[in-house]
């Protein structure tokens, strides 16, 4: 680092790599772009750090990769890269990949599939090997690094050596980050795309008039990479455009850089980035290529509205993601990102006044003095907050259906850091030139804020994208009201619990079943067994519909008060994979089958039965909520009233959610002629599951029974539309119009109702 009042070297800052071309082909009016120099640019020390961190974070990404679990998102996308890899096999002529129905695979670009399908390929690896699987997750973890490197890059370019490796830091202590670096084939591609075009612009558009070849090329790289990942690349062309045409702005005198020689340079070189990322991203890509200036842009207002709803857990409620509160995004970044990246941010925002004075104003004699001016690039500093705020915001504002936390926004973190890091390395010289020693208070301050997250990662290295911060009290105090494992890459510990048992080997005499609701990747974790493992698909409240020996199941998709009230894993539970204590994943084991005999037995109509098997269930695994809200249903069919409400509320204390117990308690009000309870708990029901079809028929029930023809109707309607095959509903709405006298809407009741 340069010593106080000591000239630093001059070949390494934006300015005056840029400032000599400049003035040789054009002077410039005004030009607001002009900077400091920055001390800590050509340190050698610091650059022998920086390189040296980004190797080890390379290393250790790689290795954390080969023991990930499968993302059960793999389950397209690995189709997906078969048929990719099909239609470049066979030059266009296999056509599957035009249209996947299942995940609407062929929305996406598929960059990151052709080049893990033909590695496989060529290495002789089948989906159903582990080999296959390590192969896609190393490609993730080298996504996932480049990311890092080009946003540290940014961070170095931007702030000097000091703030690149505080960006390096921040990144390779970000849980989420990292974790989702270890399995993730779509958003973190995506993100290096995002970083990689960003950084390259930056360097480049610095450096004209005189074209930076290999940044130019960079440039190119990640808007490619990002459009063949996702439509939502597009973004970043506009940000490229934008911004290009900000940097003329400003470095050539406002509206005078119109008629600049430099126009002409900035115009030729955005037109070459943008028309040659956006060719490359084609090429990867066969529904673009089949209409190469329309399908992006059908595929982008697709996603602008996830079609795909499901059921997620959000500050303890069960909820569909269609419906989630606006600040659900919002919340979730902020208490999933490290305290160290979340502070740095906020105090980043500081910079904002600063930069607005230097671009539209004139600083003051005070506000000169001030370091902070005339050392960072405004424009650039007002592109990398504005790459990390937009996204977010512009999501909250469409009301844009998002789930799984905040994984589609995941491109918009590295530019986060990079604002971050910039704070904390102007921290750093404030601190400087008050103590040379002072410095190091902020360098303690950012190790003890970066020590928990790391030791997550370390501690948690197969998953450890399930961390959340102090704000929550960590994962424990998240526990019950955010999903934690929601991808179900923990199965890999479970398959690997029961092969450490011995209940799993390549000896066994009898087939294991087992049940899960993380299929794909159980079934490519066992393919090694053959026939010996069969696995069942099975949701989590559907687990009795089947007989099998043993079940994995993750708390995806658990009722949150369930989980909070601390009644799961349930007592069949024979190993459960935590992180931080807390539970992601139990291995069930079933003895008797008396829960699946149950179930058919009700099925059948045989109740006595039923009642039998069930109630040995209970006796063996008390908290098996699925066991009691069937119980309470053969005992309800059996004519068994009291015992039928006994069982059900005991489901309840267990999943308040489930919406046969709730039923079933309804009904009972109704045999008892209490309307009143009988609506409260209907109306409960319909508030816990929004689609349950049973309660809404019965309060339209209720309410065409008081004369409410309209209300009945509504829920009625309700009904149908959440469950298209409901009978009942049907005939009542007929019923309903025939005694309004609409018999034309009556009998189109009838002929729509299903057969």
């Amino acid at each position: 680092m340069a010593k106080s009042g000591q000239t630093p070297k001059k070949e390494n800052t934006p300015a005056q790599k840029a400032a000599p071309a400049s003035r040789a082909a054009v002077a410039p009016v005004i030009n607001r772009l002009a900077m400091a120099p920055i001390g800590s640019s050509m340190d050698p020390v610091l650059q022998k750090v920086f390189w040296g961190l980004a190797a080890i974070g390379l290393i250790v990404l790689i290795a954390f990769s080969f023991g990930s679990g499968i993302n059960a998102d793999d389950k397209f996308q690995v189709d997906y890269s078969q048929k990719l890899v099909n239609y470049y096999g066979t030059f266009g002529k296999d056509t599957s990949a035009y249209y996947i129905k299942d995940g609407n695979m062929h929305l996406y670009g598929g960059f990151f599939e052709v080049a893990t399908g033909f590695t496989n390929k060529a290495l002789g690896n089948t989906p159903d090997q582990i080999a296959y699987h390590h192969v896609r997750h190393v490609y993730s973890a080298l996504f996932g690094w480049i990311a890092i490197l080009c946003a540290a890059l940014l961070a170095r370019y931007l702030g000097g050596n000091k703030a690149g490796i505080i960006a390096l830091g921040i990144l390779f202590v970000s849980p989420r980050f990292m974790g989702d670096s270890l399995m993730n084939p779509k958003d973190i591609p995506f993100a290096a795309g995002y970083i990689m075009a960003l950084y390259n612009m930056a360097v480049l558009f610095d450096g004209l008039p005189q074209v930076r070849r290999w940044n130019l090329i960079g440039l190119i790289l990640g808007l490619g990479i990002g459009l063949a990942t996702r439509a939502g690349g597009l973004l970043t062309f506009a940000i490229v455009g934008l911004f290009a045409g900000l940097h003329l702005f400003f470095r050539y005198g406002g509206l005078k850089a119109l008629g600049n020689a430099a126009f002409k340079k900035y115009a030729g070189v955005t037109a070459l980035a943008l028309v040659a990322g956006y060719a490359l991203a084609l090429l990867f890509w066969p529904f673009a290529l089949k209409s190469p200036l329309s399908n992006p842009f059908v595929a982008l207002a697709k996603f602008a509205d996830l079609e795909v709803n499901i059921r997620v857990l959000y500050e303890g409620q069960n909820m569909m993601s269609n419906v989630t509160p606006w600040h659900y995004p919002l919340k979730w970044i902020l208490y999933t990102i490290p305290l160290v990246a979340l502070l740095g941010f906020a105090g980043s925002l500081l910079y904002i006044p600063f930069a607005l004075v230097q671009l539209f104003g004139k600083p003051s004699a005070e506000q000169a003095k001030a370091p902070i001016f005339r050392r960072y690039n405004p424009l650039w500093v007002g592109m990398v907050l504005f790459a990390a705020i937009f996204p977010v915001a512009y999501v909250i504002y469409k009301d844009s259906v998002i789930h799984d936390g905040w994984r589609h926004l995941t491109f918009s973190y590295p530019p986060l850091v990079v604002a971050a890091a910039l704070f904390w390395a102007e921290m750093t010289e404030l601190l400087r030139r008050k103590n040379a020693a002072a410095q190091y208070a902020i360098a303690g301050l950012l190790v003890l804020l970066a020590a928990s997250p790391a030791w997550f990662i370390l501690a948690n290295r197969q998953y450890p994208y399930v961390y959340f911060n102090e704000l929550t009290g960590g994962v424990k105090g998240a526990y019950g009201k955010f999903e934690t494992d929601y991808w179900g890459v923990s199965v890999r510990q479970g398959i690997e619990y029961l092969e450490q048992q011995g209940i799993l080997n390549n000896n066994m005499q009898e087939p294991i079943i087992i049940a899960t609701n993380m299929y794909y990747s159980a079934k490519q974790l066992t393919a090694k067994y053959g026939d010996k493992v069969k696995i069942k698909y099975l949701k989590w409240e559907k687990r009795c519909d089947d007989a099998w020996d043993y079940a994995l199941y993750p708390t995806r998709y658990l009722d949150g008060q369930t989980l909070q009230k601390g009644m799961w894993p349930p007592d069949n539970a024979i190993h459960v994979v935590e992180a931080a204590g807390v539970p992601l994943l139990a291995v069930l084991k079933d003895n008797g089958k008396n829960c699946a005999l149950g179930q058919a037995a009700v099925k059948v109509g045989d109740w006595n039965t039923a009642i039998e098997r069930l109630k040995a269930e209970v006796a063996n695994v008390p908290d098996n909520d699925l066991a009691w809200a069937t119980l309470a249903q053969a005992y309800y069919s059996n004519q068994q009233a009291e015992e039928s409400k006994a069982a059900a509320e005991k489901a309840l204390q267990i999943s308040p959610d489930d919406s046969q117990a709730n039923n079933l308690i309804g009904l009972y009000w109704l045999e008892k002629n209490d309307v009143g309870k009988a609506r409260m708990q209907f109306e409960k029901a319909v508030a816990a599951e929004p689609s349950n079809a049973v309660a809404l028929y019965y309060l339209g029930n209720i309410s065409f029974s008081q004369n409410n023809a309209s209300a009945a109707l509504k829920y009625l309607y309700k009904a149908i539309e959440t469950a298209p095959n409901f009978k009942p509903a049907y005939e009542l709405s007929s019923k309903i119009y025939e005694s309004m006298g609409d018999m034309q809407r009556a009998q189109q009741f009838r002929a729509a109702m299903p057969r």
